[in-house]
């Protein structure tokens, strides 16, 4: 690759970066907020060395030039004699100073990060990848839960209380959760599940994509929706229900499900990679 690509390539990246991480919120799509310093120094990097490789190849070069030019004219004649006139810069009859160009097509990744971000991971990678599994815990690792109602809970709180919980706090409590929306793809393919008077699907997950680091290891935590048509999926939204009787409450057996009272759509939260309580405002 000649260097005028390379040095385009590093800062057409190191813009990119810096476009998804300061000016804008984008690199939270693919990776954790913790990242964020990281990216930062790593665009400074990219376009700092990007600058330098341009400058190197723009500054002048009048007296290195005209020393080539009497150091051809003295040798020319002994470089024909001895390589034979013709003869290519590999001497073997081809010049393979210029790069292939496939080369060019690493412009693309560089120039998606200024001018068209993928979009975030959610409900069509989610309903095709099973709940992530919640710890195991003892009967004593559960607090009390506060007298607030509607409980704000996290999904993966909610499934502990479901399902974990012998003492049963959960029975009857109202709880507040918020995530984004999944159609349920065994009853949307004409499985089983609620439907309602007009024979349509009421059956649906609340979903939260959770990271470790990256989109890569992306897991999902669902709770499913009794009661309520399913809003558009990948909608953001706080519901309020009870628990789905559903099985033995505090044992595996028991369901994470919610039959909804009311759904509210919200905007998505600045910490949509985690299962975590949306701060109030």
């Amino acid at each position: 690759m000649k260097r005028p690509l390379q040095a385009l390539l590093l800062l057409l990246s190191g813009l990119g970066l810096l476009h998804a991480t300061l000016v804008t919120d984008d690199y939270l799509r693919y990776v954790k907020q913790g990242m964020h310093p990281l990216l930062v120094a790593s665009g400074a990097l990219l376009l700092v060395l990007g600058t330098a490789e341009a400058w190197s190849l723009w500054r002048p070069r009048a007296q290195d030039a005209r020393q080539a030019d009497t150091d051809t004219a003295d040798t020319a004649e002994t470089d024909t004699a001895d390589t034979g006139a013709g003869t290519a810069p590999d001497g073997h009859g081809h010049d393979h100073s210029t790069p292939p160009r496939v080369a060019w097509l690493l412009l693309l990744p560089a120039l998606s990060l200024l001018f068209y971000a993928p979009p975030a991971i959610g409900a069509y990678t989610a309903s095709r990848e099973a709940p992530k599994a919640v710890t195991v815990t003892d009967q004593d690792d559960f607090d009390p839960l506060p007298k607030t109602s509607p409980l704000p809970i996290t999904l993966t709180d909610f499934t502990r209380r479901v399902q974990q919980d012998r003492d049963r706090a959960i029975d009857g409590r109202t709880v507040e959760m918020t995530g984004f929306v999944t159609p349920d793809k065994d009853t949307s393919a004409g499985g089983g599940g609620d439907s309602g008077d007009d024979g349509t699907t009421t059956t649906w997950y609340l979903t939260r994509a959770i990271f470790s680091c990256c989109a890569a290891d992306a897991q999902f935590v669902k709770v499913r929706v009794h009661g309520t048509p399913p809003p558009p999926a990948d909608t953001w939204v706080t519901l309020t229900g009870t628990w789905h009787s559903s099985g033995a409450l505090g044992t595996g057996s028991a369901e994470a499900a919610v039959d909804a009272d009311t759904v509210k759509k919200v905007p998505r939260p600045p910490n949509a990679y985690a299962d975590a309580l949306t701060p109030t405002r």
